[in-house]
């Protein structure tokens, strides 16, 4: 049988293991982000609705009901504990739940259609219980056969239990206008209590006692990106950029943080430490091979560095971000998150310009790069309003004449769709 659609009253009970946690709380957040990005390319709900139910099933599938019932409930739990902190984050997770909650349970009554066979005495009774209803002016023509909804009663206990409903042979008929309200708006009210009283009790109560094992993946959850870590690309070896391409693909396909780092380092011929690593890890992303990349940086900085002092200082790095020195861990580019978060000292270039810069330098800056008039003047609204991605989207269509439908959330995945749109 399929499950209830959950209201999330009801903390999970039983064990779970952390790995479990972790990765249901994963695939639900693969389908909120996916909600928003259906909301950013300006969907209506009506559209959206079916992408939303795919979503779902793509990710939070089980084996059976009870599995596919305890991975929601535990994974909405989750990032409810992730998404608590700020009333941003909360906004967030309440916008997308909401949608969520809603495409699936119009999903369920569209499962559940009453059937068309109505007697007289059932009409009667529907039409009883509308205008029970507070703020409903019912008349006999509102109560047809596709006004109503006939649900399981189990399914709608808030329903049943707040006495909204006419009930007869475990069957609860629900009529179609009543929905939003009796059950979506009651679903925000609580969710929108629920998430204010957890941020106060993890403060008080969890965080402290968990704070070693459950605090810290908690916490990097809200922060996680989901698409491709660009750390190991497999390209073909004559399709790999060589340190000589570097000057034309910085014009071509940089995003504006990375051009600004590549104009910085080849005018100063010097970046500081953090600016080199979030720099050098793009480059490895965009698929410059090792021998190469020693070449770039080398070049770069021979006139401030004599090839001694940039063999004993800055090679070790280098390797060192490819995996072939220290731990041997192989590092992954940054992600548009990380980057937006990191804010550059004086003398530092790394961060996110968009972020970062004021109004004016933003505007020259778009304008070196080439992008349209109309699209800065977007980039830097954005920007202005805090939506940094959404800027950098927007300066991505300005330089290549087309829509980005995927949004940039990574500069690496900036650099490909460029090249995907020139090619």
């Amino acid at each position: 049988s399929k499950p209830a659609l959950s209201m999330y009253r009801a903390l999970p009970d039983g064990e779970i293991a952390i790995e479990e946690f972790e990765r249901f709380a994963m695939d639900r957040l693969r389908v909120l982000k996916g909600i928003e990005d259906l909301k950013v390319k300006g969907f209506r709900f009506d559209q959206m609705e079916p992408k939303i139910l795919e979503l779902y099933e793509q990710h939070m599938g089980g084996a059976t009901s009870e599995e596919r019932h305890r991975k929601d409930i535990i994974s909405h739990f989750v990032l409810r504990l992730a998404y608590c902190s700020t009333d941003d984050l909360r906004r967030w997770l309440l916008a997308q739940e909401c949608d969520l909650f809603r495409a699936r349970f119009n999903q369920m009554l569209a499962d559940e259609q009453v059937p068309q066979e109505f007697s007289e005495e059932l009409r009667e009774k529907l039409l009883q219980v509308l205008m029970s209803l507070p703020g409903v002016k019912a008349t006999a023509g509102m109560v047809t056969a596709d006004s109503f909804y006939k649900v399981p009663f189990e399914q709608v206990p808030d329903l049943v239990a707040s006495r909204r409903v006419y009930l007869q042979a475990g069957f609860a008929y629900v009529s179609r206008d009543q929905m939003s309200s009796l059950v979506i708006q009651p679903f925000r009210a609580a969710l929108s209590k629920a998430l204010t009283v957890t941020a106060r009790r993890w403060e008080v109560v969890v965080a402290p006692g968990e704070a070693d094992r459950l605090a810290p993946m908690v916490q990097s959850l809200s922060r996680r990106y989901l698409g491709p870590d660009f750390s190991n690309r497999e390209v073909d070896d004559d399709k790999r950029p060589k340190a000589a391409d570097i000057p034309r693909l910085a014009r071509e396909s940089f995003p504006l943080c990375m051009a600004t780092m590549y104009d910085a380092l080849h005018e100063k011929h010097h970046l500081k430490h953090d600016g080199r690593l979030q720099f050098r890890l793009f480059l490895k992303g965009i698929g410059l091979p090792l021998d190469q990349a020693l070449h770039f940086w080398r070049t770069e900085m021979a006139p401030v560095t004599p090839t001694e002092k940039f063999t004993k200082e800055y090679e070790y790095g280098i390797k060192h971000s490819y995996g072939k020195e220290g731990k041997r861990t192989d590092y992954t580019p940054y992600t548009c998150a990380k980057i937006v978060s990191s804010i550059p000292g004086v003398d530092q270039v790394h961060g996110c310009p968009y972020r970062t810069f004021n109004q004016q330098s933003l505007r020259s800056a778009l304008g070196r790069l080439q992008v349209s008039p109309a699209k800065i003047e977007e980039a830097v609204g954005k920007a202005a309003a805090g939506h940094y991605q959404l800027a950098c989207a927007a300066a991505w269509e300005g330089k290549h004449g087309c829509s980005c439908d995927s949004g940039i959330n990574h500069p690496n995945q900036y650099f490909e769709e460029s090249r995907k749109a020139l090619q």
